[in-house]
């Protein structure tokens, strides 16, 4: 770890990572290291982990300005980016382009509106279709924690979501 890196953590980002497991019909939720907010690659370490027999996936929210799917799948992991745009100041933005191979130069993003980039329909299966997805991204007048409140009274796990924001302070 260089200099580098070692800054870059002082300057962590506001924000909650927030690992979330449907087992049994049932919903839990946890709270993720504080690395997650910063490191894609931590953030998937961490979620994998966590080896459940059920859906796994994990929520991220940073600075309150955009926020991060991120589902770890056998083959695969599928993410999704509220906010492109967001690449041009954070890390964890851009490394989520850049593993989703999105043809985006940073001289496209510095004039652009903010658009979303990934999977849609990374949580279909377990409660969140894509147009309930995109009809919550619509709404701009929320941040980015209103909209994951959203996301999460959609697919039945608000209350333990809140749990989760309350031990941390938020």
């Amino acid at each position: 770890m260089g200099p580098q890196r070692a800054s870059a953590q002082a300057d962590a980002p506001d924000g909650f990572g927030v690992a979330v497991v449907r087992e049994e019909g049932k919903w839990r939720c946890a709270p993720m290291r504080r690395k997650a907010l910063t490191s894609l690659a931590a953030a998937e370490r961490e979620l994998r982990d966590l080896r459940s027999s059920g859906a796994v996936f994990g929520l991220i929210d940073v600075d309150d300005e955009f926020f991060v799917i991120i589902r770890p799948g056998p083959s695969n992991t599928r993410l999704f980016l509220s906010d492109a745009t967001a690449a041009l100041d954070y890390d964890i933005a851009a490394e989520v382009l850049e593993n989703l191979d999105a043809d985006i130069e940073p001289e496209d993003l510095e004039d652009a509106e903010p658009f979303e980039e990934g999977d849609l329909g990374l949580l279909s299966d377990v409660g969140l279709p894509e147009a309930v997805l995109s009809i919550i991204l619509d709404e701009t007048d929320l941040y980015a924690d209103e909209q994951l409140g959203r996301i999460a009274r959609e697919m039945g796990f608000a209350e333990e979501l809140s749990a989760v924001l309350e031990r941390l302070g938020r």
